[in-house]
């Protein structure tokens, strides 16, 4: 089970910061059992990315501005396909927005078979909101023609400006999906039959993880199966299932049982937003923490200088600056024997410690060989 430290600074200037500690238990417990189809994939299953070029109309004045001249062109060419002659010089429209259109298909989807895509704005139009796609050809990597897309833009947000020149912006606007929005036309070149053995790939390779998967699978189904290495898990079909329903029905039972996965330890921390999340084999060896801060603070007062009554002189104005330093006592917190970081989170908590400050500390720790994980700096 996942501990999660989220610390997030309410305003600029740090008024206010939160730390909220997500936790089941203060100990870690054993880890869940999940099913094999959800850490691992079929390693025959042959997937080919989408992209291509299109635009979104009925934007309301939110879309490229004239100075897009790919726009433009692309606007103009398309109504010469449809038999309207148009000069891009006099071509002036806020409701149009050229897009990049991005999508995913598999070997199991056939023709016909709708998919979700992802609309991306490539010039300079303020949002997609209210849009609709046109009809846009998606291609491989190699040019080949696999699919298009068309159909209303959903971006969960919005972007409202009023004359004055201020808005409100909900969420981003600028990048969208189109749930269905596109369709096959050309399926994936079909994968071979399964014959006599297939592999599954694991997400997140572990040699621990692939040896439990074989280990379940032969409890299951006898010495079927084999861990390959940390990442693929190699799994052979008995010869008595010779239809290729029965093999697939086979295929299908292995991905519903279940196997506790097991993990690196990891502590990944976020500076920009103040978040850490650290999995629960995350351990720090006998320390003692000391963390002080020190804030310097300087103040400017203006000066106003009067010159004497009826003389020559000009009123001046000058600052008088002020620095204070406020160096706040250091904090220890002594920790005996291994212990794990739901513990040290507890510990930081009691003695008022901020996000910012239990970053630098975990920082520190790694340093000091103390902090059992593997550090990830986002």
């Amino acid at each position: 089970m996942l501990t999660a430290l989220y610390a997030r600074l309410a305003t600029p200037t740090g008024l206010v910061m939160v730390l909220v500690i997500i936790m089941s238990f203060w100990q870690p417990a054993e880890g869940a059992k999940v099913r094999i189809k959800d850490i691992s994939a079929f390693q025959n299953t042959q997937e080919v990315d989408l992209i291509g070029y299109g635009l979104i109309i009925g934007l309301d004045g939110t879309g490229d501005g004239s100075g897009t001249q790919f726009t433009i062109r692309s606007l103009t060419n398309m109504m010469e396909r449809m038999g309207l002659t148009v000069d891009a010089r006099k071509v002036k429209v806020k409701n149009v927005a050229a897009v990049m259109i991005s999508g995913r298909i598999s070997g199991h989807q056939t023709e016909g078979t709708y998919f979700d895509v992802t609309v991306s704005s490539v010039g300079d139009a303020s949002s997609l909101q209210g849009g609709t796609l046109l009809m846009t050809p998606l291609t491989s990597s190699d040019g080949t023609v696999y699919a298009v897309a068309q159909g209303p833009v959903s971006i969960g947000g919005f972007n409202v400006q009023v004359d004055d020149g201020n808005k409100i912006v909900n969420n981003y606007t600028l990048v969208g999906r189109i749930p269905n929005g596109g369709k096959i036309t050309k399926p994936v070149e079909a994968e071979p039959q399964l014959k006599r053995e297939f592999f599954l790939s694991l997400h997140n390779p572990d040699f621990t993880t692939s040896s439990r998967i074989a280990e379940r699978i032969n409890i299951k189904y006898g010495l079927t199966s084999v861990a390959v290495d940390a990442g693929t898990v190699k799994v052979m079909i008995p010869d008595s299932l010779s239809y290729p329903s029965l093999r697939a029905t086979f295929v299908s039972d292995i991905g519903l049982l279940q196997v506790v996965p097991d993990n690196t330890a990891r502590v990944v921390i976020n500076e920009k937003t103040g978040t850490i999340v650290a999995g629960r084999h995350v351990t720090i060896e006998p320390v003692a923490i000391a963390h002080g801060t020190i804030t310097v603070n300087i103040e400017s007062s203006p000066v106003i200088s009067q010159p004497e009554p009826f003389s020559s002189g000009e009123t001046i104005v000058t600052q008088s600056p002020r620095l204070g330093v406020d160096d706040q006592k250091a904090r220890v917190v002594h920790l005996k024997g291994a212990v794990y970081l739901s513990q040290v989170a507890k510990a930081l908590n009691k003695i008022g410690a901020t996000p910012r400050d239990i970053i630098s500390i975990f920082q520190a720790l790694k340093q000091a060989g103390a902090l059992r994980a593997d550090l990830v700096i986002l």
